[in-house]
């Protein structure tokens, strides 16, 4: 055997022809090296995993566990200059020299066709993966010392492959230097020096080593990486070492295996998990034929594992991997659990390519996999508390993924699962596991969950929630945690009425604390709106305290309706215990219960109990009470019972001493509280006074009756003043009468109230102490601030009982009447008064004691004062003169008086103020009050023309009375002029007389308006007068000017104002501009501008503005601007907006929509007509250029960028839109940018309108801004591919009003043109520029939404084509079975346009529909087109795929064929002739004897896709028979030709043992038939005749066909049992009968028997049937058939033992 060194040797020469004969295949070696060049790996980190992958396909030594080790160096120990050197350590058994001649080629792998054997590598590149990273890979195995170059050998001209002997750089120390152990170096070590440029990377990959990288290699145990440098500080790789451990076995049959594996991970400054264990899965699937491919030919079995993560995953930092195939794939799935399977590959290692058939056959396996594993995890730890089970819940695939594969993957593992009894219910009294369906269970709010737990530590017996209904979910699933996963299951909450039956059939009410009973009130409250319709309401739940002060219970209804009275409870803390007890005394009287004590101071110190006391409130009717609320309700229910009464005051009494009701609601309570009188009586109203009891009262010595009974006054019973208890309360004597004083009016004189009558005691005099008694009841009132009534005032007032004096004469008069006087005036008036006697009291009679009433005498009405009695004299005076004219003396005796008291130092104005309004003093005007009368002198002779004022009679009166011109001026009478004006306007003439005033009589009325206090009436009289004197006549004050030298031109514009004649005043007429404003004289320029602009509106509106008033208007506009007197606003908005200046178009418009036309406008009037200012030789002119000005101030637009905002509305596109030139469009263009610059400027509705016209030109024709787009050179696009703005036309400066055209509706940003581009497809027959557009707009996201847009291009070439629409289009046809009925975009798109722009846009089905493939059907039955293998399983595949009652009848309804199996093919036969074999037997009969095929068609071999019990449901359901039910049976005779022998029953083992199992059959099982009634039926057996015969007992078959043909066959039965004649034929069988004639002798034997006893119960046949084989298989040996029927439960009874014996003596 050749040594290592002479094998490399040998395959140099030989192979490679270095120093030999030249190889004739070497041109070959060149091209396969060149391939694998190409080949190689893509990224640097797969070298790494073919390392890994080859070390997990080597060979083991056994008891040596795997490992594979790295290290990476800086030192360069092959001296090839390399920056850093990676060398690998393997103890597998070492390179043969088949792996070396197997390395020294290409595609030559020792492991292929291996993958039975596990080897997972295949690529056939595998270790020259080095090479991306090495220039020279090194090997060291068995002897082996070799290298290979990635350069060409210079000897052959050959890479990679060529080996070179090494003898040292390295040497084996130089690599157990590196190696750094003690131990012996492994077998093989590959070192690698690296490229400088793949260092990094190589390290980078090292570090990323991931830790579960083993967790699918059943041969490496262990893997470490780490770097050695001579400077440990050097090394930047971050060292692991990894191990795994397979701890034991849980499950094992022929199919799965599972058991636990535990990956430890150990890494210098770790920040990840050290440890981590996985439950595995191993399954085996075989393999489907479909799934075949040719890299998997000779495998057999799917080895599907999965791993389920028990602790968090070990990630070093990184994303985990979820696929992988031996080793990790970068698939993301988005399943919580890790796949690893044999998948194909794609050439980087790094993806599996799902359209694969092999990788699609994996993952249709993977939902049975999960899901066995699953149940597994679930119901197989039988000793394992529910609660443990919950986390593995965390292994369901709730996520949606973004792959669909992954997606229907997990939508399969759900649909299996929810027909699994995965999820156990809720069990807490025993330790047994049941568990249902999901949607069998239910889930229970987690706040009831809660509370049932915390019932549950108080003892409350809740061991089975799942008695009430429902099976409730174990607490431990039943978390929010699992709130998604539970929603993918399908499980959903118990129904709302469950918790009404949970909660009534357990205590949880009474039975639990009143912490717990809150959460449970606090439950019901949050889910109100869930509960508020069920059966809660009725359950008894709400607590009160009934009047034995007992706890007791009522439901949520009956307290809403209140049927058994109202539920309350405390407002207050404190009060919750009187409240209750005051309840029980008044013995429920208002029908009110109280929540317990112990209730409510748990929902008042509850975290919630603004919730719960709402919900109280407004869903259970709880009404809330305080003291207050309760005394306020039991009012109304005291009745008339007197004791219950006095009670209700002693209940106050106590209330308001414990504070808990305030003072002013106590004194309403008593205020309308019943009282009981003084008789016994319940007095109810409420509008009541109360007297203290007459006796002693001092209200019975003024008054000898109650006066006030008729007011509602009643007397207080004597039950007030007695002691007495309440609720354990004492009530002291008189304490109670003391406590009504307080807060009810208890009333006797002074505070006595007096009635509202008069007294018939005033009536007549008084006695003095009946005086002060009445005076002291005033002052009483007086403090207590009390009005008096008014009939009982008056009374006392006009009374005749105060005693008085009058000139020393003593009498009685009323107060009001009387005097209370002092010495200084009171002599003086009584005695030197010529007039009056005045009455004065009677001071000596009443003492001094009188005088401290002062108050009290003034409020019943005695006068005290000189002035009062001086106004008494005066009335006196006014009284004589009402009835009689005052004499001339009497008159001048009135101001003597007056002058009198002036002389004697006493003040007249009393006396003055009494006579100054009577009507007693002759004037011109008659009789009059001095007020307003007139001494005339000389200075009213002016005024004397314009009123008509009262002058004193001095005829009358004569020159005397000029003496008291001072006596009058008091009095009121006007002495001389001095200013009185308004006199003046009050007597003033009427206005007819006003007219054509003199000057100076208009001057002194302009004085008055100034001068007088009201001078409205002058003013209005005025207005109305001719009076003002104006240079067109005399004029009423309002049709007037008053003309200024600064404005006044602009009175001139027009000369239709008349203006003041100022001359004829004076200048002293401009003084009165105030006067004159007030009489409607327009004095201010402000008025006289709105008096010209109402006149200028109106010439304006006739349109008699004349060319002299233009230019009229103008100058004075120019004037004014030099002086304060500008054109105010309101003139200026006149004038801008009254139309009045003439344009170039024959109309008149305002300023503002004129136009002042310059150079500027040339370019845009030509697709316009704009307002210009009529500027010609016929009107204005030129001159009216000189204006300018003047003309832009009042709105004239006179530049250009201020008038382009006329264009919108003026705009006027010529009849030929080619006659727009571009200057036009660009001027038009020009005008919006100006427009435009104001952010908030939008585009008239009527602008946009005109301008939506076909008038620009595109490459597609003019076209309308909004059919029209800017081109984009940056896209994709050509000009042509749609209606893009000819640039040509315009010229490139278009562009520049990118912003205008979008405003114009262009479409400027062409991705948003998407819609414009795709209506223009239709346009387009050129492939390449359909594919373009088709490009833009998938990258656009457009989509179709009319049907002008929804066609799409079928190409027929590059040229032609058609457009076919999208419902007879479909991306895919992965089965090619449409070529001919739908247009598959896959061909025609794929690479050229992404498919799914069709589905989005288009909305074009991905794959055919079942319409479609319900017509594919019918045009295969119609064509008698024959059906291959694969066409027939792609149709039922899909068809049952998903099943639904309706897809089911429509195809019934349409599928009249069904495939067979013919012998060239498959078939279509009209299903029904065609039959399902459901009896096998039967169809081999027809098979043989049949030349067309009869039976379905099913897939050889069954596939899982495609499940024949699927098929077998679908064929039934499509009207398909079943042949044991198509077939016709016809026992054939025996009579003819037949040696019958007759045998007794001994011979054919009827016998004894065969009736006892009968019986026993009989009686137990599940049919327990009476004794006689199972006698009678064995009895046939007994009665039988059997006959024998040596040849076959035959049976026919028959099928009647829907031609009517027939189709039968005979077969051979060996017994039969004739019913009718009571005879049993049998075949005998030869004595060398093999074990099938004897299996088959005993099944058709039992099969007659059973069918013959049990006739009438088909149902047991079958069962009876099985029984009976097995005993005659047994030869009925009496102790097996025995021990058959005790296995069975079969008893023997005594009476069939009697029957036996009676029936067989013998046997």
């Amino acid at each position: 055997m050749a040594t290592p060194r002479e094998h490399i040797e040998v395959i140099r020469k030989t192979k490679f022809s270095i120093g030999g004969e030249p190889n004739p295949l070497i041109e070959d070696l060149h091209q396969a090296v060149k391939n694998l060049s190409s080949e190689l790996y893509t990224k640097d980190v797969h070298f790494l995993m073919e390392l890994i992958q080859n070390a997990e396909d080597n060979e083991y030594a056994e008891g040596v566990d795997p490992s594979l080790e790295f290290v990476i160096t800086s030192r360069d120990i092959t001296a090839t200059g390399a920056p850093a050197t990676l060398l690998m350590f393997n103890n597998e058994n070492g390179f043969s020299s088949k792996n070396i001649d197997s390395i020294c080629s290409v595609g030559r792998s020792t492991k292929k066709g291996n993958r039975k054997r596990g080897y997972i590598g295949e690529k056939g590149i595998g270790f020259k993966s080095v090479f991306l990273i090495s220039a020279q890979p090194y090997i060291f195995s068995n002897g082996y010392q070799i290298r290979f170059n990635e350069a060409p050998c210079p000897h052959c001209s050959l890479g990679y492959i060529v080996p070179e002997w090494v003898e040292e750089n390295p040497t084996l120390a130089d690599i157990r230097k590196a190696y750094g152990s003690s131990s012996a170096l492994p077998t093989t070590t590959i070192v690698l020096p690296l490229k400088p440029d793949k260092v990094k990377p190589v390290k980078q990959q090292l570090s990323s080593v991931h830790p579960e990288v083993l967790l699918f290699l059943s041969k490496i145990k262990r893997l470490s990486v780490r770097e050695d440098n001579e400077d440990p500080r050097l090394n930047t790789v971050s060292a692991i070492a990894i191990t795994s451990e397979t701890n034991f076995v849980n499950r094992k049959n022929i199919d799965a295996e599972s058991y636990t594996l535990r990956l430890s991970a150990e890494e210098k400054a770790a920040k990840f998990g050290k440890e981590c264990s996985y439950y595995m899965w191993k399954q085996k699937f075989p393999v489907r034929q479909e799934n075949k491919v040719e890299r998997r030919m000779d495998v057999e079995e799917l080895v599907i594992t999965l791993a389920f993560p028990n602790e968090e995953r070990l990630n070093r930092g990184m994303t985990s991997p979820w696929v992988y195939a031996f080793l990790p794939t970068e698939m993301v799935t988005n399943l919580p659990f890790i796949i690893q399977a044999d998948f194909v590959l794609s050439s980087s290692r790094e993806a599996i390519p799902l359209d694969n058939k092999w990788n699609q056959g994996i993952l249709d396996c993977v939902p049975s996999a999960f899901v066995n594993a699953f149940l597994a995890l679930v119901k197989m730890t039988v000793d394992v508390p529910v609660s443990s089970l919950a986390r593995m819940l965390s292994f369901l695939p709730i996520n949606c993924s973004s792959n669909q594969n992954f997606d229907a993957i997990r939508e399969s593992i759900r649909l299996r699962l929810v027909d699994e009894d995965i999820l156990p219910r809720d069990e807490s009294c025993t330790e047994q596991k049941f568990f249902h369906k999901p949607r069998e269970v239910g889930r229970i709010m987690p706040a009831f969950r809660d509370i049932v737990d915390k019932a549950r530590k108080e003892g409350v017996g809740l061991h089975n929630l799942s008695s009430y209904g429902t099976n409730v979910l174990h607490s431990s699933f039943d978390r929010i945690d699992y709130d998604n996963i539970l929603k993918f299951l399908g499980v959903g909450p118990v129904n709302n009425g469950w918790y009404a039956k949970c909660i009534q059939g357990s205590n949880l009410v009474l039975g639990v604390s009143e912490g717990v009973y809150l959460e449970l009130l606090l439950f019901l409250a949050k889910n109100w709106n869930i509960f508020h319709g069920t059966n809660a309401v009725n359950i008894p739940i709400i607590k009160y305290v009934d009047l034995c002060g007992e706890v007791s219970l009522c439901s949520i209804s009956e307290s809403a309706q209140r049927s058994q009275g109202t539920i309350c409870r405390s407002r207050r803390f404190r009060q919750f215990s009187w409240l209750i007890d005051s309840n029980r005394e008044f013995r429920g009287v208002a029908n009110c219960f109280f929540l317990p004590e112990s209730t409510q101071e748990a929902i008042s110190s509850c975290f919630e109990k603004e919730i719960i006391m709402e919900w109280l409130q407004n869903q259970v009717q709880v009404v809330a009470m305080n003291v207050y609320d309760y005394a306020a309700a039991v009012i109304d229910h005291l009745g008339g019972k007197p004791k219950l009464v006095v009670t209700y005051a002693h209940f106050l009494y106590h209330s308001s001493l414990k504070d808990f009701v305030t003072a002013s609601k106590v004194r309403y309570l008593c205020g309308i509280m019943p009282l009981v009188d003084n008789y016994g009586n319940v007095n109810v109203t409420t509008e009541r006074k109360i007297l203290v009891p007459a006796n002693g009262s001092k209200w019975a010595s003024l008054m000898s009756s109650n006066p006030l009974k008729a007011e509602g006054y009643i007397e207080l019973g004597e039950d007030y003043l007695r002691p007495g208890k309440f609720v354990g309360q004492t009530t002291h004597e008189k304490k109670l009468l003391e406590f009504l004083g307080s807060h009810v009016a208890v009333s006797d004189i002074p505070s006595l109230d007096p009635p509202n009558a008069a007294i018939p005691a005033v009536s007549s005099p008084l006695t003095k102490e009946n005086t002060f008694l009445l005076l002291d009841w005033i002052r009483e009132m007086k403090k207590r601030r009390r009005s008096i009534p008014e009939k009982f005032l008056t009374s006392i007032k006009k009374g005749n009982w105060l005693k008085v004096t009058i000139n020393g004469s003593s009498g009685y008069k009323p107060p009001a009447e009387s005097f209370f006087y002092s010495s200084s005036w009171g002599n003086i008036l009584q005695n030197g008064s010529v007039f009056v006697d005045i009455p004065l009291i009677d001071q000596i009679f009443y003492g001094d004691r009188i005088s401290c009433y002062t108050e009290e005498l003034k409020t019943i009405g005695v006068m005290f004062e000189y002035g009062e009695a001086c106004a008494f004299i005066g009335n006196h005076l006014m009284r004589l003169a009402s009835s009689s004219i005052l004499s001339k003396d009497r008159v001048l005796s009135i101001l003597g008086l007056i002058r009198f008291l002036s002389t004697q130092s006493l003040s007249p104005r009393e006396f003055i103020c009494s006579i100054k309004e009577g009507r007693w003093l002759k004037t011109s005007r008659g009789y009059r009050s001095p007020v307003g009368a007139v001494l005339f002198d000389e200075q009213w002779k002016t005024a004397k023309q314009i009123c008509d004022v009262p002058f004193i009679d001095e005829t009358f009166y004569g020159d005397e009375i000029l003496r008291f011109k001072e006596e009058l001026r008091l009095l009121g009478v006007t002495v001389g002029f001095s200013g009185s004006y308004q006199l003046v306007v009050e007597n003033l003439k009427p206005s007819s007389s006003l007219s054509s005033l003199e000057a100076d009589a208009f001057l002194l009325l302009l004085k008055c308006i100034r001068s007088a206090k009201s001078p409205e009436s002058l003013v209005s009289t005025l207005k109305n007068a001719k009076c003002l004197k104006t240079h067109l006549g005399y004029k009423s004050p309002s049709e007037c000017f008053l003309c200024d030298d600064e404005w006044g031109c602009l009175l001139h514009v027009f000369s239709c104002f008349p203006i003041v004649d100022h001359a004829y005043y004076g200048s002293n007429i401009f003084s009165y501009k105030n006067e004159l404003r007030r009489l409607g004289v327009v004095v201010d320029f402000e008025v006289a501008v709105k008096s010209f602009a109402s006149s200028f509106r109106q010439r304006a509106s006739l349109s008699s503005v004349t060319k002299d008033n233009v230019f009229s208007i103008l100058s004075c506009y120019r004037q004014l601007k030099k002086t304060p007197y500008k054109f105010p606003s309101d003139l200026k908005n006149c004038i801008q907006e009254v139309k009045w200046l003439r344009t170039r178009l024959g109309d008149f418009r305002s300023p503002r929509e004129c136009i002042l036309f310059g150079p500027k406008w040339e370019s845009i009037s030509a697709i316009t007509l704009l307002p210009f200012i009529d500027d010609s030789d016929n009107y204005y002119g030129k001159d009216i250029h000189e204006y300018s000005n003047e003309l832009k101030n009042i709105g004239v637009v006179v530049e250009f960028e201020q008038g382009v905002k006329f264009v919108p509305s003026c705009l006027r596109f010529p009849r030929s839109v080619r006659s727009i030139s571009p200057i036009n469009a660009l001027a038009l263009l020009e005008c919006l940018r100006i427009l435009l610059e104001d952010k908030n400027y939008s585009l008239p509705e009527a602008f946009l309108r005109k301008v939506s016209e076909k008038w620009l030109k595109t490459y597609a024709g003019y076209m309308t801004p909004g059919n029209s787009l800017l081109f984009d050179e940056g896209s994709d696009l050509k000009p042509t591919d749609g209606p893009f703005i000819d640039e040509g036309f315009y010229g490139s400066e278009i562009r520049k009003y990118r912003k205008e055209l979008h405003s114009i509706g262009v479409i400027v940003d062409v991705d948003k043109g998407s819609a414009l581009l795709a209506r223009h497809l239709d346009f387009h027959s050129d492939f390449d520029t359909i594919i373009r557009i088709y490009k833009f707009l998938e990258k656009v996201g457009w989509f179709s939404d009319n049907e002008a847009t929804g066609k799409i291009w079928i190409p027929d070439g590059d040229e032609n084509g058609r457009w076919e629409k999208p419902d007879i289009c479909v991306l895919h046809d992965k089965d090619g079975l449409f070529d001919l009925q739908l247009n598959v975009l896959e061909k025609h798109y794929k690479n050229k346009v992404p498919l799914h722009f069709f589905s989005g846009a288009f909305g074009v089905k991905s794959n055919p529909s079942f319409d479609d493939y319900s017509k594919l059907w019918k045009s295969w039955e119609t064509s008698g087109h024959r059906l291959s293998h694969d066409e027939c399983c792609a149709f039922w595949r899909f068809v049952i795929q998903p099943k639904g009652s309706k897809k089911e009848q429509i195809l019934s309804e349409s599928l009249v064929k069904v495939p067979v199996e013919g012998s060239d093919g498959i078939i279509l036969v009209d299903k029904k002739d065609v039959f399902i074999a459901d009896d096998l037997q039967l169809k081999d009969l027809f098979v043989q004897s049949s030349s067309r095929p009869l039976f379905v068609w099913y897939p050889q071999p069954s596939l899982p896709s495609l499940p024949r019990t699927m098929l077998f449901e679908l064929y039934t359901k499509l009207g398909v028979r079943m042949i044991s039910e198509a077939v016709q049976k016809k026992e054939l005779s025996l009579t003819n030709g037949f040696d019958l022998k007759q045998a007794n029953v001994g011979d054919v083992m009827i016998w004894k043992e065969l009736i006892r199992l009968i019986l026993g059959f009989l009686a137990g099982s599940s049919m327990k038939m009476e004794a006689d009634k199972r006698h009678e039926a064995v009895q046939c057996l007994l009665n039988l005749t059997i006959l024998k015969t040596s040849e076959p007992v035959a049976v026919g078959y028959t099928l009647l066909l829907s031609s009517g043909e027939m189709e039968e066959v005979r077969a051979s039965r060996m017994v039969r049992w004739d019913k009718e004649s009571s005879k049993f034929f049998i075949q005998t069988m030869e004595g060398s009968a093999g074990q099938k004639d004897l299996l088959e002798h005993a099944t058709y034997f039992s099969e007659a028997i059973a069918a013959g006893v049990l006739w009438e119960k088909e149902d047991q046949i079958s069962t009876l049937s099985e029984l009976i084989k097995l005993a005659r298989i047994l030869k009925f040996n009496e102790e097996a058939v025995g021990f058959l029927m005790k296995s069975k439960n079969l008893p023997v009874l005594v009476e069939d033992e009697e029957f036996l014996s009676a029936a067989l003596p013998n046997a």
